[in-house]
């Protein structure tokens, strides 16, 4: 018996098996050798939902950054058409002042213009219709109107303040009219008072019946023209840059003025000082005048009240520089007007020359002082003309005040006086101002600047 072989087919299809996954594991291998390693992954459910909702928040961000740049944009220009409506209406109501019906009826068509822009706005932000340009296009167009806007307003306040001023201006010239008016009408009124004065108290005076009350009248009249002096060596002196305070200061060195215009009652006691020294001396104390009181007889002043009533001082003096009177003028000027004083005022000593020869000046200065001479020359010799003995009298400083004997050059001192509960112990004398006078038993008040008893005077 043959022996029984073992079946080769099955051990072939194993073999066949075996060499077919050999073959496709080099095919593998050498297809990964060309083309890289690659892993291939199955795909996680989870993250493929991740990545679904991170591109959906990126597009909500991105829709949120739109939404939010297209409402500043939209406020950017509601800002800028509000600006647009100020300004139209700013230009509305710089053309009814004054009144222009065309600029009125322009702006006015301005302003419902702007409006209507406004209640676009509004019904887009209703409807949610913003603009459709980009954000940043609107936003530099509204910017640009806003500043258009802005220069209008700016332009509107610059005419309005033109306007103003232009009204400003016309008031002050006016106000410089209406002042210049009153000065011209105060000095004709002076001029008139002075005239006035001239013929009624002057013409008027009787010189047969001479009394205390005509000769009071004749010292007003005289006071009148020592104040007009005064005023204009005032003027003179702040026309040449004079320090007021401190010529003040050298006539009243211990008293401070309290305001600044009681300063002019220094310069008034210093003249009243200077031009009625010698009063009491029937030939006034002039120099080289040798006669006796009895050759001075009371119708000698007479006579010389007379040719001197109604004159022009200059006119007098030219024709008469040796008379009494051109004497008193003369001495009384070089001793009032001090050489740097006259410098000052007038550049040279031309006038001081001219008086010392004999000769005097046409000048206003002058013809201000010779009209003060003249006044208080017939003063004295009005005084002079009594039967009764006429004194001067100066009251002391730091005397009590008394009504019998002064009166305040300044009302405001007797107010304050009363308060403090009484005149008499509530101020005393800082200077005299105006002399007074006694004729027989009757007395002229002196004027005179008060200071409080409780403040000191001194600097």
């Amino acid at each position: 018996m043959d022996s029984l072989k073992p079946s080769s087919a099955p051990t072939k299809n194993k073999l066949a098996k075996t060499f077919h996954k050999v073959i496709h594991l080099r095919k593998a291998s050498k297809s990964l050798s060309s083309t890289g390693f690659c892993l291939l992954i199955p795909q996680d459910p989870k993250l493929k939902n991740n990545s679904q909702r991170f591109d959906k928040d990126n597009n909500n961000d991105e829709a949120r950054s739109r939404n939010r740049a297209a409402m500043e944009a939209f406020a950017a220009k509601l800002f800028a058409t509000i600006s647009a409506v100020k300004a139209a209406y700013a230009e509305l109501q710089m053309a009814q002042f004054p009144y222009n019906c065309e600029a009125i009826q322009s702006a006015d068509e301005a302003v419902v213009y702007e409006l209507k822009s406004l209640s676009e706005l509004k019904q887009s932000f209703l409807k949610k219709q913003l603009d459709s340009s980009p954000p940043h296009v609107t936003m530099l167009l509204a910017e640009i109107q806003e500043q258009q806007s802005l220069m209008k307003m700016f332009d509107i306040t610059m005419n309005k303040m033109r306007s103003e001023l232009d009204i400003k201006e016309s008031e002050i010239s006016a106000l410089h009219n209406e002042l210049n008016d009153a000065i011209a009408n105060n000095k004709f009124l002076e001029k008139r008072l002075d005239s006035s004065g001239q013929f009624s108290i002057i013409e008027s005076v009787k010189l047969s019946d001479a009394n205390p009350s005509s000769f009071n009248g004749v010292l007003h009249y005289a006071v009148r023209s020592v104040r007009s002096f005064v005023k204009l060596m005032i003027r003179e002196m702040e026309s040449s840059n004079w320090d007021i305070d401190s010529a003040a200061g050298a006539i009243e060195p211990e008293l401070v003025f309290p305001k600044p215009n009681h300063r002019c009652f220094a310069f008034e006691s210093f003249v009243c000082r200077e031009i009625f020294d010698g009063f009491n001396s029937p030939h006034f104390l002039l120099p080289n005048d040798s006669k006796s009181s009895d050759e001075q007889g009371r119708f000698v002043f007479l006579d010389r009240f007379k040719k001197l009533k109604s004159v022009n001082p200059i006119q007098f003096l030219k024709n008469n520089p040796n008379s009494a009177f051109g004497k008193f003028a003369r001495t009384k000027y070089l001793r009032l007007v001090h050489p740097k004083m006259e410098t000052s005022f007038s550049g040279n000593l031309s006038q001081r020359k001219m008086i010392n020869s004999g000769e005097f000046p046409e000048t206003g200065f002058f013809a201000a002082f010779a009209e003060m001479a003249r006044r208080v020359w017939l003063l004295h010799c009005f005084a002079f003309s009594f039967d009764q003995e006429v004194n001067i009298f100066q009251v002391g400083k730091n005397c009590r005040f008394s009504e019998v004997y002064m009166d305040s050059v300044t009302d405001d001192a007797l107010f304050t006086a009363a308060e403090c509960g009484g005149v008499d112990g509530g101020f005393r004398v800082a200077f005299t101002v105006v002399p007074g006078f006694k004729i027989g038993k009757t007395v002229i008040q002196s004027q005179v600047y008060l200071f409080p008893a409780s403040t000191p005077a001194k600097r």
